[in-house]
C-alpha cells in the first residue's frame, strides 16, 4: 500500500499528503478498496455515489484493479450531471463514469442521474432512489471554487432541505471544465446542472475526497484553514467524522 508522506488531522478531517498523483490514487484506492471489504464483511449490501472528474482518474483506475470486492453487492449512484446535453455525450458525468469505473467492474446497480428530460423529472426520479436506502459511502473530489458536487458557494446550503437540486455555475466552475479539458471554450460548458446537495452527501457514513493537481492549491487551502463556512462548500468535510482528504505534493502545496 502508498505511505502518505504527511498525515494530520483538521477537526474531525483526517487529510494524507503523498508525494505524487499517482501514489495518491493508489493509496486513496487502497483505502477504500479495504473499506469496502470491510463494510461488505458487515452488510448485505452497499450504496456508493461517485464523482466525476479528470481529478479521479488515478483512483477510480485503482479501485478498478484492487482485489477482493464483491462489486455485484456494490449500488451506484453519482452526484451530478449537465442539464441539457443528450443522453450519452462523451462529456456527461454519466458517461464518463461508465467509461472509468461503471462498465469496468459488476456493480449490483447503477442509477445515472440522466441530462434528457425535464430537471424537475429527473430530480423527482433521482430524490426517489436517494430515499430509499441510506447512503453508504461517498468517492468524492474539490473543485477549484471550493464546491464538492454542484454545490458552488452561491448555492450551497449545509441544511439544504431537498437531496438533489438544479442549479446554475459559477464561472469559476464552468472554467475548470475548460481547464480539466472537457470542452474547449467556455460558450461550450452548460449553464445549468443537477447536483445532490451537501447533506445528500455528508449522511454517509464515510467520505473519501481525492484532490490532485496545482489548480486545486487554493481550494485545499481555504477548506482546511479557513473558517467551516458555505462560501468553500467542502469545508464541511471537517465536521464529518469519518472523512479523509487525500491530497498530492501539488494540491497541498500552499498548507
Amino acid at each position: 500500500m502508498e505511505e502518505p508522506v504527511k498525515k494530520f488531522r483538521k477537526d474531525l478531517l483526517e487529510v494524507e499528503i503523498f508525494a505524487t498523483r499517482d501514489a495518491m490514487g493508489r493509496g486513496a484506492a487502497a483505502e477504500a478498496a479495504q473499506w469496502l471489504r470491510k463494510r461488505l464483511s458487515e452488510k448485505e449490501s452497499v450504496r456508493a455515489v461517485f464523482a466525476a472528474a479528470p481529478s479521479q482518474n488515478e483512483f477510480l483506475a485503482a479501485l478498478c484493479a484492487a482485489p477482493g470486492i464483491d462489486w455485484k453487492r456494490v449500488h451506484a449512484l453519482h452526484m451530478d450531471e449537465y442539464v441539457g446535453l443528450p443522453e450519452g455525450a462523451p462529456q456527461t458525468f454519466g458517461s464518463f463514469l461508465r467509461n472509468a469505473i461503471f462498465d469496468r467492474v459488476p456493480f449490483g446497480s447503477v442509477e445515472y442521474i440522466g441530462s434528457e428530460g425535464t430537471p424537475e423529472a429527473l430530480c423527482a426520479r433521482y430524490d426517489e432512489i436517494l430515499r430509499r436506502k441510506k447512503v453508504d459511502v461517498v468517492f468524492m473530489g474539490i473543485g477549484e471554487n471550493g464546491h464538492i458536487a454542484f454545490n458552488d458557494p452561491h448555492v450551497a446550503f449545509f441544511d439544504d432541505p431537498v437531496l438533489i437540486k438544479k442549479v446554475d455555475l459559477d464561472w469559476k466552475c464552468r472554467m475548470q471544465q475548460v481547464h480539466d479539458g472537457c470542452f474547449p471554450t467556455i460558450e461550450a460548458v452548460p449553464k445549468y446542472a443537477l447536483t445532490l446537495t451537501i447533506p445528500a452527501m455528508t449522511v454517509a457514513d464515510r467520505i473519501f475526497c481525492v484532490v490532485p493537481a496545482p489548480s486545486k492549491a487554493d481550494a485545499v487551502y481555504s477548506t482546511l484553514t479557513g473558517p467551516v463556512s458555505e462560501t468553500c462548500p467542502a469545508s464541511i468535510l471537517r465536521r464529518h467524522p469519518a472523512a479523509t482528504l487525500y491530497l498530492d505534493a501539488d494540491s497541498a502545496a500552499k498548507l
